[in-house]
């Protein structure tokens, strides 16, 4: 039985002096990115990588473009250890790369942690204890002041070692479990520990700062890490960053709002991987700016291979409808977004437009190296007339007429419902053939000629019907016209040809195939009926649509169709 009574709010605010961030419409520039796949997105693995695996995601990391990777606690496990190792014996770190590593503030831990790093040119020590009340009180049992001690000793000896360390050594500190932490008892010890790494221009100092519980919502972050921001001593030489987790699934809310308030660095995962509901995820983040203009510094131009190289290592699954990574991120199966699509992508292609603005649709997905056709609009019960049209014409050249298109989405969607599945191009194409392509039926046209008199076209035509021929004369418009009047007269069938479209679908001059749509009224029943023709001679396709359509009126469509004709 649920009991709201028996939760209260457990972080702190400040004042209200701190919303400068509000006044903020947009991120002008991308963070320092900090992973921690290897660590945060292994720990919380039901099986964790190993050595191989892990080596392997390295790679992948360096290919996006972090350039500082954390990769766990060399001290407290062998195969951390074992790791860090092996990427210096096997010179995998390129220069500019920084390999980050985490110790509690601890003095056996933080030695055997810098023995660890013997060899590594350029090391982040990313060091944390617990600050927040209730581990004050529950946990440790200890006083604001003898927490602090143990962050002011850590900074200590982890400054002292790092002088003989050999290769090139910056701090971290972090307030740990900062979102149950009062504000200003956060800032007095991230002071006294800058205090005595003392920052300059030549040892810049990260402070930061861990949503190691969601506890508030994003603005009140954004408030506390202002404040902090604000607050803090040797300003110019420290950056300032976050980390936060995702327990109320606004991980990027806070990332975003903390950005705005004065965070310079955000620590996370691909895909939001981590303990509980994970971290934050820096795939969504660094595309959300870049769906606002801004460049991420990071490369997710091939997310399918990245998704892969990620399920495979972690045994873990990115979701079909995770933003922008997931399989269905960009597919749309409703019928009014498909119209909206695949108007706002003629538009697009018509206009010839470099800007991104098509409904639905927030970055292009051919960015991130997804397909078009694969990706964007798919058919099931659910799908319209937009949809189909722009499959039709996407993937095979038809520019179906909307009354057609209509006509055909109901076919679709009433198959797409009896079998309970999604339709693929080539299985809207195959009804597209049997409903309405070049249909056979008990009438042929055997032949005709022509003859232009004025606006007035005469047509000598010979139908076929059970092996008989009749000729038939009759006059028209235009030979399309007269070939429907010689058709009435020849049948009895009185019809209103109530639509015609045509176009050229592909090549040039004689060898460019003309597609033709009619849609035929019969008197007194007010119902469309429609016919499709494709022929290199363009009268010749609207006379097989012609009667294509006159044989879905009749009801005498027999034998059907032909292959598709590719665009």
């Amino acid at each position: 039985m649920m009991d709201p009574g028996k939760y209260r709010p457990g972080y702190f605010p400040v004042g209200a002096g701190f919303r400068d961030w509000a006044s903020r419409e947009r991120i002008e520039a991308a963070p320092v990115w900090c992973s921690v796949d290897l660590r945060d997105g292994n720990q919380s693995l039901v099986v964790p990588m190993g050595l191989e695996e892990k080596l392997e995601f390295w790679n992948v990391l360096l290919r996006i473009g972090f350039r500082e990777i954390e990769i766990g606690f060399p001290a407290a496990s062998e195969t951390e250890r074992e790791f860090v190792r092996t990427l210096a014996g096997r010179g995998m770190i390129p220069d500019g790369v920084s390999v980050q590593v985490l110790t509690p503030c601890r003095e056996q831990i933080i030695r055997r942690t810098f023995e660890a790093l013997r060899g590594i040119p350029s090391a982040i020590v990313h060091f944390y204890n617990p600050l927040s009340a209730v581990q004050r009180e529950q946990v440790f049992g200890m006083t604001r002041r003898e927490v602090m001690k143990i962050a002011v000793d850590a900074a200590r000896l982890i400054r002292d070692l790092a002088g003989g360390s050999g290769g090139r050594v910056r701090f971290e500190y972090s307030p740990e479990s900062f979102t149950g932490t009062e504000p200003e008892y956060a800032l007095e010890v991230c002071n006294a520990v800058l205090d005595v790494l003392e920052p300059g221009p030549d040892n810049n100092v990260i402070v930061n700062l861990p949503v190691t519980v969601e506890m508030s919502l994003p603005h009140v972050f954004a408030s506390q890490v202002e404040f902090i921001g604000k607050n803090l001593d040797f300003r110019d030489n420290v950056t300032l960053s976050v980390h936060p987790h995702n327990d109320r699934g606004t991980g990027v809310a806070d990332a975003e709002l903390a950005l705005l308030a004065g965070a310079q660095r955000v620590e996370g995962t691909l895909f939001g991987n981590g303990e509980r509901a994970g971290n934050v995820d820096i795939v969504t983040l660094a595309l959300n700016m870049y769906s606002h203009g801004v460049d991420p510094g990071l490369d997710f131009s091939d997310m399918d291979g990245i998704v892969a190289e990620y399920e495979k290592c972690t045994g873990m699954r990115v979701g079909e409808r995770a933003p922008y990574s997931g399989a269905l991120a960009f597919t749309a199966f409703s019928g009014s977004h498909q119209d909206a699509i695949a108007k706002g992508m003629r538009h697009r292609v018509r206009n010839r437009l470099r800007e991104w603005t098509v409904p639905y649709i927030p970055i292009d997905p051919r960015d991130i190296g997804r397909r078009y056709d694969a990706d964007i609009i798919r058919v099931n019960s659910q799908s319209g007339k937009g949809g189909i049209g722009y499959v039709m014409e996407h993937f095979y050249g038809y520019e179906l007429p909307a009354g057609m298109r209509e006509d055909l989405s109901y076919a679709c969607k009433g198959v797409s419902d009896r079998t309970r599945r999604e339709l693929r191009p080539d299985e809207i194409f195959a009804i597209f053939r049997e409903r309405y392509l070049n249909l056979a039926g008990p009438i042929e046209i055997a032949g005709f000629d022509t003859v232009r008199g004025g606006d007035i076209v005469g047509i000598r035509i010979r139908f076929r019907r059970g092996g008989a021929e009749t000729e038939v004369h009759a006059e028209g418009n235009g030979p399309l016209s007269a070939v429907s009047n010689a058709l009435s007269d020849f049948t009895g069938e009185r019809f209103v040809l109530q639509e015609f479209t045509q176009h050229s679908m592909q090549g040039a001059g004689s060898r460019s195939v003309a597609a033709s749509y009619i849609g035929l009224v019969r008197d007194g029943s007010g119902k469309i009926h429609w016919g499709a023709g494709t022929d290199t001679d363009v009268v010749k396709a609207s006379t097989k649509a012609l009667l294509g359509a006159f044989f879905n009126m009749t009801g005498q469509a027999g034998n059907r169709g032909e292959a598709p004709t590719r665009a």
